[in-house]
């Protein structure tokens, strides 16, 4: 009964669909959870943040009712409700997620699992309890939590990381983000939005440091419009907690600055679950907080694979629902083609959203590119003046000579929903032209992207 053909640990967006996945492919599977299914992503992250921040673009229409020709008085916002809608989202998901396990004939278990030789995991529940079982396959998909910096210990009060930073019980009236990655840029949006004065701390020298140059000013420019103090090169180098607040010592190039707020959150960055979980006993190789696997995501030790934010790949859910497949099939011996990193879209879901893919300008041109490159800004689109969006643009970067698609980097409204063609487009290997002569639906969003490539031809209408 404790043997399987394949046993996934961990349950985040990786773990279940490859479970999934798996079963789907005739395989006996199991999968070992310590927490709740859905992981990460689906209890503390992807999911209930994006809960939070339509409660926050919802509060932000009512207060800018009269830019639509409404009224709405006396707007206010109940935080301990929107913290609420927000777990309740989650937990249904979650429940959603329990519901395909029995429905693919998973076979879940609870507990801390570890890894031991001989394709054996052994697994500690709630009471103590030790299990053994034993796979022909064990895929590892532990995931990653919260990084934490030397000089900023977080103690879940004052200084928090993402988890808390989505079950506050009372609103801080000033926070202190540090680090403008994409969790630290989506709650300073969304705090700055429910009326929290946030100030943003960046290491390096501007905000959104993976996107196109383009992209970091843009978004910087509409953060500052809405009342969000921005610091770029500057570093947290202490924090006193002492008081009843929080006192963060900055320092920048003119110097230090201490900053005063209720609450700093730490975003820079996760720490992958690889720690206790029996890689040592075992044997897999590790290299800087990750597992090493092959294009199929086997690890050095023949039976064991591992998938997600433990592998080298990008920490997104997306990709690690991607390397779950990827992996069982090829276990299956189906033919696969290894995964193309290079085509990976990134989404940030602050207002204006963010989305990209492919290469930036700056690295088209550095990887010796002769580039064509158009941009449209949302401010001529028909569609973004109705709807009171105009923030931002879609812009393009094509080979000059062969005309393929390099790059495609969005900030406006409903951008993350739009990438998708830019990744299909690349996929297929769609040239500009072919993009250009594709004609798309008037009026939308999603023409801005048409409009851009024809701005990267010479060819723009309307600008």
């Amino acid at each position: 009964m404790n043997n399987f053909d394949v046993i996934v640990l961990g349950s985040g967006p990786g773990g279940y669909v490859t479970a999934i996945r798996a079963s789907q492919l005739g395989l006996k599977t199991a999968i070992v959870e310590k927490e709740n299914l859905g992981g990460v992503c689906l209890n503390w992250g992807c999911i209930p943040t994006k809960a939070l921040l339509k409660s926050a673009q919802v509060f932000e229409y009512l207060q800018h009712a009269e830019n639509y020709g409404l009224k709405a008085e006396n707007v206010d916002k109940d935080f301990g409700a929107v913290v609420k809608r927000s777990r309740s989202v989650a937990e249904g998901m979650s429940k959603g997620v329990r519901f395909l396990m029995k429905k693919n004939k998973i076979e879940v278990i609870n507990g801390f699992g570890t890894l031991k030789t001989g394709k054996k995991i052994a697994v500690k529940n709630t009471e103590g309890e030790e299990i053994e079982y034993t796979a022909n396959h064990i895929i590892i998909a532990t995931g990653a939590r919260s990084r934490e910096l030397p000089n900023l210990p977080q103690d879940g009060k004052k200084i928090i990381g993402y988890r808390e930073a989505m079950t506050l019980k009372d609103q801080p009236k000033k926070m202190i983000v540090v680090g403008s990655g994409a969790i630290g840029i989506e709650f300073a949006h969304f705090y700055n939005s429910m009326g929290t004065e946030v100030t943003v701390v960046e290491y390096l020298d501007r905000i959104v440091p993976v996107e196109d140059e383009d992209i970091s000013k843009q978004l910087e420019r509409s953060f500052k419009k809405a009342g969000v103090k921005i610091m770029t090169s500057a570093e947290v180098t202490g924090v006193d907690t002492s008081g009843n607040g929080v006192k963060a010592t900055v320092k920048t190039a003119k110097g230090e600055e201490v900053l005063e707020a209720d609450i700093v959150l730490s975003a820079v960055g996760i720490k992958t679950n690889i720690e206790n979980i029996g890689l040592e006993e075992v044997g897999i190789a590790t290299d800087r907080d990750k597992i090493l696997v092959n294009d199929y995501y086997q690890t050095n030790i023949p039976g064991y694979y591992a998938i997600g934010d433990v592998a080298p790949g990008q920490a997104l859910a997306h990709v690690a629902s991607a390397e779950g497949i990827l992996c069982v099939e090829k276990i299956s011996g189906l033919n696969v083609e290894a995964l193309d990193y290079g085509n990976i879209p990134g989404c940030t879901y602050c207002t204006p959203e963010i989305a990209s893919v492919g290469l930036t300008e700056k690295q088209a041109k550095e990887a010796g590119h002769d580039i064509k490159v158009g941009k449209f800004p949302f401010s001529a689109s028909g569609k973004a003046q109705a709807s009171g969006t105009p923030d931002g643009f879609v812009k393009v970067i094509f080979d000059a000579k062969y005309g393929e698609w390099l790059g495609c980097h969005m900030i406006g409204t409903g951008v993350t929903d739009m990438i998708a063609e830019a990744v299909l487009g690349r996929k297929l290997e769609t040239t500009g032209h072919e993009v250009l002569k594709a004609v798309h639906p008037h009026p939308t969003m999603s023409e801005a992207v048409m409009e851009a490539v024809a701005d990267a031809y010479d060819e723009v209408i309307h600008l």
